[in-house]
């Protein structure tokens, strides 16, 4: 039997318990080819044994006759039902990238990790943070399967990468590959056609983007399915949502099946433009997200909060993820083309009592035919046309918007660290501090009650009831970061969502830009005629556009959104410091009748 290896991909660093660092081209031995929740268990060089994330190695067949690794440590963590696969005897999945190419291969970026936060003032992820998994991870919300086996994972056509992002190409993108990457067809010896990128784990690839520039996705649009960009006073932008509303989520209650055998948690939501509640579950959100991502490569969808093994029941935990879905719920509401989407409209209005509505509109919805290469075919551009945009400008926008987003996802984790540490000291060690102070004054009117002269009583009554203040200022302390500081919290963690998607968005826009460049080399070059070309270009732009449009609202929001919650802070700064010096005023007075 072949022993089971892999080779790093990526350099790694272990940050919990359990886990192994790895440094690229690094050779383990694994356990198991089981997953765990994107995780393998193997033996690094260095003898250390552990976990590490599955796609940051390569799988690989070595030679039969070595010494098997020790039996894994971690074969009792549940893993989606499945039972665990014996240690080192399960066959190896090589990864399907070509082995020989004329240029030479570039793996992908390393994808970013993600953990179940380990309190409730928990660090949001990092830039470039998780890619969201919608089937994994342990959560009552998910304690039961879908009614009907439609899923988009179902359906031909979809590939999955180690990263677990979806996506659909057309047909004609399944062509055989020459030696640069090109399609093989018989062509004249002075044409030469756009390479294709043999790295099929590609963002660029992978959103279907490389398809729809070279002209490979066709399809049929409806009036009613344009996404419309249109020029505005900062460049361009989505076209308005001509009937704009809100959603509200309320009264998170908790709700049993099959005879109270198993128990979940369902929210109100009310949307503003029918004033019809309807209740959703944590795993109907889940389902919407992973549409929404699939459908839209080029938009940030917003990321959900994180999913919880234990304590799923409890008030704070409750409480939070409402106010996490309330965020999200607001930025999809105020997206011109999240809000109006079908799916999300379906999600929205839906009856909750009505089982085969719920079922015919997700069916629908999984069965979208515009998504990746043939959703660029719904952007329709403004009537000025491709041209309008220069591309050495377009490129200037995107490198300063990267820029931006690297310089402000690095100071957001910083402020979410401060305010982290800030909030856990306000309610440990400001209120002990505090009450040990007000315990203090409290001794010394004891002390001083024993003199037994009747002049000092209302001295030392007012004594005490400074004590008394102090402990009351330490409850406001500790109080005091649910009314501004997690909010603050919840906000970073909303934006570190969106900054985490946008590496891949401007990846899709950068590759497009690519294949521009190499168009016009060929025309230089008597290789490729002028008209294809042009259609690459005009295709690249339409990308172009949509990625502007998309930078002009995430600008648009934030300036909104972190207007309203700084003012929020220091409001309730105000309020707070307000109620203090309230406590120490009435302190005060006390000593004027001694």
């Amino acid at each position: 039997m072949a022993l089971l290896r892999a080779r790093a991909l990526y350099d790694f660093k272990s940050e919990n318990p359990g886990e192994i660092s790895l440094r690229e081209h690094e050779v383990l031995s694994l356990c198991s080819e089981q997953e765990i929740e994107g995780w393998l268990e193997g033996v690094n060089s260095r003898g250390d044994r552990g976990l590490f994330p599955a796609s940051y190695v390569q799988v690989l067949r070595a030679p039969a006759g070595l010494d098997p690794p020790p039996p894994t440590r971690y074969a009792n963590v549940p893993t989606g039902g499945l039972e665990p696969a014996p240690a080192c005897t399960t066959t190896p999945r090589p990864l399907q990238l070509p082995l020989q190419s004329a240029e030479p291969f570039q793996l992908p970026p390393p994808p970013a990790l993600s953990f179940p936060p380990s309190s409730s003032f928990q660090t949001a992820p990092p830039y470039g943070g998780s890619a969201y998994q919608t089937s994994q991870g342990s959560d009552d919300d998910w304690d039961d399967d879908w009614d009907d086996s439609s899923t988009v994972a179902d359906e031909p056509g979809v590939v999955v990468d180690p990263r677990h992002l979806s996506y659909r190409l057309s047909a004609h993108s399944d062509m055989s590959l020459g030696s640069r990457g090109g399609p093989l067809h018989t062509q004249p010896k002075s044409s030469a056609t756009v390479g294709r990128n043999l790295n099929r784990f590609s963002t660029f690839v992978k959103s279907g983007g490389e398809a729809f520039v070279l002209g490979e996705a066709s399809g049929f649009v409806k009036d009613g399915d344009k996404l419309c960009v249109v020029p505005g006073a900062h460049g361009p932008e989505w076209q308005e949502n001509p009937y704009p509303f809100l959603c509200s989520i309320e009264d998170p209650t908790k709700q049993t099946k099959f005879k109270g055998m198993k128990s979940y948690i369902a929210y109100k939501l009310v949307p503003s433009h029918t004033g019809q509640q309807v209740h959703r579950r944590y795993k109907h959100f889940d389902w919407l997200y992973g549409r929404l991502v699939e459908k839209f490569p080029v938009i940030s969808v917003p990321h959900l909060p994180e999913k919880q093994a234990t304590g799923r029941f409890e008030e704070d935990f409750i409480s939070k993820r409402r106010k996490g879905l309330a965020w999200w719920m607001d930025h999809m509401c105020s997206h011109p083309v999240l809000a109006q989407c079908d799916a999300f409209q379906h999600f929205l209005t839906c009856p909750s009592t009505d089982e085969k509505a719920w079922k015919q509109g997700k069916r629908k919805a999984e069965k979208d035919e515009m998504v990746g290469a043939n959703f660029f075919l719904t952007i329709s551009v403004p009537a000025c046309g491709p041209a309008a945009l220069d591309l050495q400008e377009v490129e200037s926008k995107v490198d300063g918007f990267k820029s931006f987003t690297k310089k402000m996802d690095e100071s957001t984790i910083q402020l979410n660290q401060t305010v982290n540490e800030f909030a856990r000291k306000q309610v440990t060690g400001f209120k002990k501090e505090y009450q040990k102070v007000g315990h203090s004054f409290r001794g010394l009117s004891q002390a001083f009650e024993m003199d037994q002269q009747a002049f000092s009583v209302r001295l030392n009554q007012a004594i005490a009831f400074t004590g008394e203040a102090y402990d009351a200022i330490g409850e406001l302390f500790a109080d005091q970061p649910r009314q501004d500081l997690d909010p603050v919290m919840d906000l970073l963690a909303l934006y570190q969502g969106h900054l985490a998607n946008f590496p891949d968005i401007i990846h899709v826009q950068k590759g497009a830009l690519t294949k521009v460049k190499e168009s016009k080399r060929h025309v230089e070059e008597g290789k490729m005629e002028v008209q294809k070309a042009d259609g690459i270009q005009d295709r690249c732009n339409i990308i172009s556009f949509a990625t502007l449009a998309e930078i002009h609202h995430f600008h648009k929001i934030r300036v909104r959104d972190f207007k309203s919650q700084m003012q929020h802070f220091l409001q309730q700064q105000i309020l707070f410091f307000q109620k203090v010096t309230q406590k120490l005023e009435e302190a005060l007075h006390k000593y004027d009748s001694v």
